[in-house]
């Protein structure tokens, strides 16, 4: 039994240096993974998760990059192979601002940054990291997607279709890469609030809150915990799956 263990993995977390992607990568370095933290805006935040790491017995760097630039990735992959070693576990989580706004509202730059984020970026991700997993024969993607998408949110439409096509996406990379021993998988989280939520209007938390059939709000650890399970090698017989974890938001 490896208990879900990750020893001897290496697992990029992009945009971990808080909320969602800080738990992520804090869980995959305690299973034993190496870890890089990555950051665009606040590499300095990044580097503080990764010391906290380090000092509590794990394996951990900080790498600054934009991950929806090729060349940027490229150097990001490069740079934890001289350190950690090839990356063997992605978990594509960075995104940028998701404000709701009826379509009229929108525009095509924001439409564009959210297909950036979304589909390109694990696309470069996967690009770049690919040919050491099939050199292994061993690889784990997991993509961090929204139960939007199958609640078909309204005046979210930009960030909804965003999240479609990386759900498409993983679906048919999970059948092109099974026969390498690389899986990819998807968790879904609801809404749980983490720093960027602070000012988030309470009527608006309360009212999502109510619907929750389990009564209580998810925390960032809940989505952490899926996230390593599908990484792990209890889960090499499982791909092209999603896990949503909110409490029963969405429970077909």
């Amino acid at each position: 039994m490896s208990n879900y263990s990750l020893s001897g993995h290496v697992a990029l977390v992009t945009g971990s240096s808080k909320g969602l992607g800080a738990s992520i990568v804090r869980n995959l370095a305690s299973a034993g993974a190496s870890v890089v933290v990555n950051a665009f805006n606040n590499i300095e935040r990044a580097q503080e998760v990764a010391d906290e790491i380090t000092e509590g017995g794990g394996r951990a760097i900080a790498v600054g990059a934009d991950v929806t630039k090729s060349d940027e990735i490229t150097a990001l992959v490069e740079e934890t192979a001289s350190r950690l070693g090839p990356i063997d576990i992605v978990v594509p989580n960075a995104t940028g601002p998701q404000p709701l706004k009826p379509i009229e509202e929108y525009d095509e730059a924001f439409y564009q940054e959210m297909y950036e984020f979304f589909v390109k970026s694990p696309f470069l991700l996967a690009q770049a990291t690919l040919p050491g997993m099939k050199e292994q024969k061993w690889g784990r993607i997991v993509n961090i997607i929204s139960e939007v998408f199958s609640s078909s949110v309204p005046n979210f439409s930009a960030y909804v279709a965003a999240k479609g096509g990386q759900i498409g996406w993983s679906r048919s990379m999970a059948r092109e890469l099974a026969s390498f021993g690389i899986t990819v998988n998807m968790v879904g989280p609801g809404w749980i609030p983490v720093e960027r939520h602070a000012d988030d209007p309470q009527e608006d938390k309360d009212a999502y809150l109510a619907q929750i059939p389990m009564g209580r709000w998810g925390v960032p650890d809940d989505v952490a915990h899926a996230v390593r399970f599908f990484a792990s090698e209890e889960a090499s017989f499982v791909t092209g799956q999603t896990l949503y974890v909110n409490g029963g938001m969405t429970p077909w």
